[in-house]
Order: structure tokens, then C-alpha cells, then sequence
């Protein structure tokens, strides 16, 4: 399929998903946050962590799932959390979030710690996005920032392991993948958590 093809049909599946996902109440959205933080806390993936690994998270905005809950179980078993900030409107930096940290916005309508925080380098990337497949493909909302942020740490010698949340009524029956994508290991949801099918190995059978 021809690049031009594939965007118009990402585009597509993008809308449609985001569409499903307004549609949802607010208790049920609350509830799957809840549920999907529970799955997500005691898969194996992520139930043995190092205490002090990084994981990096982010801050809901317009209908993502909450990721909050699932963080704040990561943080009481040690982990050391921090969000994404859009650094020079191309590309993402990861700051340490702390307790009573001050917040600042962070693009697109979300927030992160401000510059006076640690930047660091996460090992462990809950990501949001749009639309995803059984095989790990995602769509996020189209500027790149997650691909591009994945590629550094790659180069840098970290080879993170990825992890979508999303709400079930997401799913697609296949998303277009091009070269620069970056397929997610796992994608936890309401329903539980996922184990994508074209996971790598080590990501599938992954402990701390």
C-alpha cells in the first residue's frame, strides 16, 4: 500500500476510534481506568519491577484512559514515574514526577514536571494512543513524537518495553504498519491485558 493510501486509512481508523471513545460514559471510563490499572499491575510484565525502575507515563487528556492509577501502584512498589514534555514543538523529554511537584503545560493540552525536574530515560513506556491491532501496531494522534522519542533511546542503548492503554472499543481489526512505527509489546485495557502477536520475545516473556 502506498504511503498516501496508508495515511488516509490511518486517518480513518483514527477517527473512528476516537469517535467510540468519546461515546463512553463518564462512570464507565472511570471504572475501566480502575480495571485496566488492576490488569495491568499484575501481569507479569509488570507485577516484579526493580525497585527504581523508570517507567514513563502521561497525563490524560480530552477521552484517553487514565493512566494514573496503574502509575500510582508502580510508584508504591518503588518505581520512579515520570511524564513526557514537548521540548521545542519536535520533539519529547521524560521528566521525573514527584510528589508536590509543580506541573506545567506540556503540549497538546496536557501537563509535566516543569524544568526543574530530573529528565530520565524510561525503561518501561505506557503509552496512549488512538487505535490499535492485535499485533502491537498503533496509531497515536499523527505527530510522531512517540516513534521519533523510541528511536533516540534505541540508539541510546535502552531498548524500552511498550505498553498501550486504551480503552476495548479501540481495537481495530488491523492497523497499516510503515517502517518508522513502533509496535507495542502489550496493550492493557479494561478487558485485561494483551499480549501483542508479533511481540518480541523478550518483551513476551519480560520479568524484572
Amino acid at each position: 500500500m502506498h504511503s498516501s493510501n496508508q495515511q488516509a486509512e490511518k486517518a480513518l481508523l483514527r477517527k473512528t476510534a476516537l469517535q467510540k471513545r468519546d461515546r463512553l460514559d463518564q462512570e464507565f471510563r472511570i471504572e475501566a481506568a480502575l480495571a485496566a490499572s488492576a490488569a495491568g499491575a499484575h501481569h507479569e510484565i509488570l507485577e516484579n519491577l526493580d525497585p527504581g525502575v523508570i517507567v514513563g507515563g502521561y497525563h490524560p487528556i480530552r477521552s484517553e484512559i487514565d493512566p494514573r492509577p496503574l502509575m500510582a501502584e508502580l510508584a508504591s512498589r518503588g518505581a520512579r514515574l515520570c511524564l513526557p514534555v514537548v521540548i521545542d514543538k519536535t520533539k519529547l523529554e521524560f521528566r521525573e514526577l514527584v510528589r508536590g511537584a509543580s506541573l506545567v503545560d506540556s503540549g497538546f493540552g496536557t501537563v509535566g514536571p516543569d524544568e526543574n525536574a530530573a529528565v530520565l530515560s524510561p525503561e518501561f513506556l505506557l503509552m496512549p494512543l488512538s487505535v490499535f491491532d492485535t499485533s502491537g501496531n498503533r496509531i497515536g494522534y499523527g505527530a510522531g513524537y512517540y516513534d521519533r522519542y523510541i528511536e533516540k533511546l534505541i540508539k541510546s542503548g535502552i531498548q524500552p518495553t511498550l505498553l498501550g492503554m486504551a480503552y476495548s472499543v479501540q481495537q481495530a481489526v488491523a492497523v497499516p504498519a510503515e517502517p518508522h512505527d513502533c509496535p507495542l509489546g502489550h496493550i492493557i485495557t479494561e478487558n485485561g491485558v494483551l499480549v501483542a502477536a508479533d511481540a518480541p520475545s523478550d518483551q513476551k516473556e519480560h520479568k524484572q
